[in-house]
């Protein structure tokens, strides 16, 4: 269940009430001053299903975005709302997806130390180091806010989801390289180390790729709206850190064909990684209109 809390003046207040009240899937609307002769506030309990026709309702009723909230409840004691459908808040969505659309400095930070994990891990060829560097690495909330923006038919989104996996993933590699340029340099390389496969689904695009990264996509949407994704985070990186530690490593090197091998890899995975996200937004975004007439 969510709670809707709308301010403004007490006139607009209660033409703001009446519209709400009259929306289907909502209830225990109500209307109080806030202490001040000019100011109102319109309270509502809205079914998830309901909630962007009401938020488009406020929009339409001329009340700024500032004014308006939408909070999320938890029920405590007997439900009275396991009957009751579930959806996805599309403006809840939106501004999901907006906010992991950035690339704050945390994000870039945890993303270059994945890079010098996922690094150690194939000099060392150590698949307890590669599965810490994908429990670190973020990488899970740039895609899934590019697949919001593919969905919603928003661009810009697109572009800065996008950009910001570049970015995270480009601190990897570029971590990576300055570990194995490093490493090789002061001589510190595991005695008779040469740089080979350190996963062939990881250095060559194949089917397992293709399908993996797919798969990760659909489950890694899923995971985001249901704010299980540090849960699957870890899926969804197996697709993207091992190929960027290997590139990483591959050029810090001079290994410039097997670097070429782990980029394609590293291309191929994110745009599966989307089409398989965007696909599974999309259809529950169709089913939610085919449904809506029917309420």
């Amino acid at each position: 269940m969510l709670q809707l809390r709308v301010y403004g003046q007490a006139s607009a207040m209660a033409a703001v009430a009446e519209r709400i009240a009259a929306l289907p899937g909502t209830r225990h609307v109500g209307l109080a001053g806030l202490g001040d002769a000019a100011g109102a506030s319109v309270t509502a309990d809205v079914r998830a299903d309901a909630a962007d026709e009401a938020l488009a309702t406020l929009e339409r009723l001329g009340v700024p975005a500032d004014d308006v909230a939408l909070v999320r409840l938890e029920t405590i004691g007997p439900s009275t709302t396991a009957n009751e459908p579930t959806a996805l808040v599309w403006a809840e969505v939106l501004g999901r997806a907006r906010a992991q659309a950035r690339a704050p400095v945390r994000y870039l930070v945890l993303m270059a130390v994945a890079g010098v994990i996922g690094s150690l891990a194939v000099v060392n060829d150590s698949p307890t180091l590669i599965v810490g560097a994908m429990a670190i690495s973020p990488d899970l909330y740039p895609v899934t806010a590019a697949c919001a923006g593919v969905v919603l038919r928003r661009g810009r989104l697109l572009r800065r989801g996008l950009g910001s996996l570049a970015l995270g993933l480009g601190a990897s590699c570029v971590l990576a390289i300055a570990v194995a340029k490093g490493l090789n340099v002061f001589g510190a390389l595991p005695a008779g180390f040469t740089l080979h496969e350190f996963s062939a689904a990881q250095t060559h695009v194949n089917a397992t790729t293709i399908l993996v990264a797919l798969a990760a996509g659909v489950g890694g949407m899923l995971a985001v709206e249901t704010r299980a994704g540090s849960a699957i985070g870890v899926a969804i990186s197996v697709t993207t850190i091992p190929a960027a530690a290997f590139f990483g490593v591959a050029i810090g090197l001079g290994k410039f064909s097997s670097s070429l091998s782990a980029l394609a890899v590293l291309g191929a995975n994110v745009a599966m990684m989307v089409i398989g996200g965007s696909t599974a937004l999309a259809v529950q975004r169709k089913t939610a209109s085919r449904r809506a007439p029917a309420e």
